[in-house]
């Protein structure tokens, strides 16, 4: 078996992955699933939600929780199958052009946030807009974007987002950005079971060892972003921001759960296993961070 990849140099279109793996023009995609979200509402809850696990957290429960059983569940009528594709840690809260001090501050700013936080930062007066990375530093200097969400360090330093805004914002709508392999069930099927069997091993490698390059990368790009660029000023959203965009997060979940039985059981499922995993977490690595001082 080969695997040849082609990016959209080749294919040319970022957001139609979803179409190109369903059509069978391509057997195997790699992107995020909340880009889908306008197809289907429960394609949100599978990359990351606002205030929700840590990765290892959703690690386990894709893979140990019944994650991933419900993933295959939101996806099957779709004729198509999803795998955790890597994920790239806790995101930052995106770079602005100017410091964020209230609510008000917010107000009629041009985002580029995707997801379900996007759905929040529109509560809350945000002008939200998803523009393709590659454009994002153009759409700054255009002054069709004052302020922009990508990855972190890792992924952000290459795009140049830091000569554009100078507010980078620590986050709490990404915790876990968990991408997807996104593989079309039929041509899945058609492989011999041993082949089936393989390629679900190597994207479960692939996924983890994502995760790992992307802490190393970060660490990296952000020591040569805070050398080179002093300019950075890392901030912390005021109280009053974190607080609003927590009870837009409450009202959203129970609006959502109550758009099928699926949904419900997804919703249901992530806060159950979070409320067990985050005491472990919080007596383990938290309690290590907190009582070493750093």
């Amino acid at each position: 078996m080969t695997v040849e990849i082609v990016g959209t140099e080749t294919h040319g279109d970022a957001f139609g992955v979803f179409d190109a793996v369903q059509s069978g023009d391509y057997e195997l995609g790699h992107s995020a699933s909340y880009y889908w979200k306008d197809r289907d509402p429960n394609f949100l809850f599978f990359t990351t939600m606002p205030f929700g696990m840590l990765p290892v957290e959703q690690y386990a429960w894709f893979y140990h929780g019944g994650g991933q059983a419900l993933m295959n569940e939101a996806y099957e009528s779709y004729g198509l199958l999803s795998y955790p594709g890597g994920n790239t840690g806790s995101q930052m809260g995106g770079w602005f052009q100017k410091r964020i001090r209230s609510q008000e501050s917010l107000r009629g700013l041009r985002m580029r946030i995707p997801g379900f936080a996007g759905e929040l930062m529109s509560d809350l007066g945000v002008d939200t807009v998803n523009v393709p990375a590659g454009d994002m530093s153009d759409a700054f200097k255009r002054g069709d974007l004052d302020a922009a969400e990508w990855v972190g360090p890792s992924l952000d330093f290459d795009l140049d987002l830091h000569l554009v805004a100078p507010f980078y914002y620590t986050g709490w709508h990404e915790p876990a950005t968990e991408l997807q392999f996104l593989v079309n069930r039929d041509a899945m099927r058609r492989l011999p079971e041993d082949l089936q069997l393989i390629m679900e091993t190597a994207m479960r490698l692939a996924a983890y060892d994502m995760y790992v390059q992307s802490i190393h990368v970060s660490a990296e790009q952000w020591t040569e972003m805070r050398q080179k660029f002093p300019v950075i000023r890392v901030k912390d959203f005021p109280d009053d921001v974190l607080e609003a965009l927590r009870v837009s997060n409450e009202r959203a979940l129970e609006r959502f759960a109550g758009l099928s039985p699926l949904t419900r059981r997804i919703v249901e499922s992530q806060a159950s296993y979070m409320r067990d995993a985050r005491e472990w977490t919080l007596i383990s690595d938290y309690s290590y961070l907190e009582s070493i001082g750093r």
